[in-house]
């Protein structure tokens, strides 16, 4: 009875978040953006007449801000968007953080491949789990302030599951692993793990489902990577599997380019996607994979 009131209340303090915010936002952005549509109507008049319009009186003060956003805007940032339900879309303002764990009594292979982890995603942390519940490590990570959780999961020592919390309030993706293939395993050996902040590649997520896994995934990586930055983490969509791959590259003579796989290396499966955090057992779910439906055509699909 206890859990199914928490349940609730977890519930309802996600909904009124997202209501929260997207009400914030609105009213912190309406001033602008009506700045920004009074300036658009007096150019748009001004360049079909010979007559000078004045900028508006109400929109003066607001004028060189809205002309600089009106300068950059295209047609995507030009058109107003909600942010209820998109957790993600305040990502890229704040550095994330990480928290990586395991499935409780890691094996030795899982241990070393949270590691790796680890090191793949900047300001990640590396947690020993321990004998702790997921309520209490989540709980314990939103009291971090972290931002997302990462859960690695094995089978007989193979690593075969990946969960990824978004945090405070969700939604939280759950991807099966495999082919799994460590650093030092990697042909031809690996060399130091650059700190750097990488590259992202995302590529093959056509769908509203696949947009939705590729902001799960990239937004794990802190934004602002330099140009000259040589180190690139790709996530390939391809039949709804997804192959993660790490290099870095070195220019060679003119626009010769040598890349360098660096580790380590797997294949994901998105097969479900909760509104939730990984706590919530009856969090609404979004998707769910379900691969031997006789309609094929009705699956979702990255």
């Amino acid at each position: 009875m206890h859990s199914s009131s928490s349940q609730r209340r977890n519930a309802r303090m996600r909904r009124e978040y997202l209501y929260t915010r997207d009400i914030a936002s609105r009213s912190a952005d309406s001033q602008l953006t009506a700045a920004k549509e009074s300036l658009k109507r007096t150019l748009t008049q001004q360049a079909t007449s010979s007559s000078n319009k004045k900028i508006a009186s109400e929109i003066r003060s607001d004028y060189d801000e809205a002309n600089n956003d009106l300068a950059l805007d295209d047609d995507i940032t030009g058109s107003k968007t909600a942010l209820i339900d998109d957790e993600y879309a305040l990502c890229g303002l704040l550095p994330p953080k990480v928290c990586v764990t395991t499935s409780r009594s890691p094996s030795s292979r899982l241990k070393q491949f949270a590691k790796e982890l680890n090191l793949v995603i900047p300001n990640a942390k590396r947690i020993n789990r321990g004998g702790t519940t997921v309520k209490d490590l989540v709980d314990a990570c939103k009291r971090s302030e972290f931002t997302d959780m990462v859960l690695v999961q094995e089978t007989r020592g193979e690593p075969d599951g990946l969960v990824v919390c978004h945090l405070p309030n969700g939604p939280t993706a759950f991807f099966s692993l495999s082919g799994s293939v460590m650093r030092h395993d990697i042909e031809g050996g690996v060399g130091s793990m650059s700190e750097a902040i990488p590259h992202i590649i995302t590529e093959g997520f056509e769908s509203d489902l696949g947009k939705r896994t590729a902001t799960v995934l990239k937004c794990l990586f802190p934004s602002g990577s330099k140009e000259d930055t040589k180190r690139v983490i790709t996530f390939r969509n391809e039949g709804d599997f997804i192959s993660f791959r790490h290099h870095t590259w070195s220019k060679l003579k003119r626009d010769e380019v040598k890349l360098k796989e660096v580790g380590p290396r797997f294949e994901m499966r998105l097969y479900n996607l909760r509104l939730g955090t990984l706590d919530q057992k009856d969090a609404e779910t979004e998707f769910v994979l379900r691969p031997y439906q006789n309609t094929a055509n009705k699956r979702k699909k990255l």
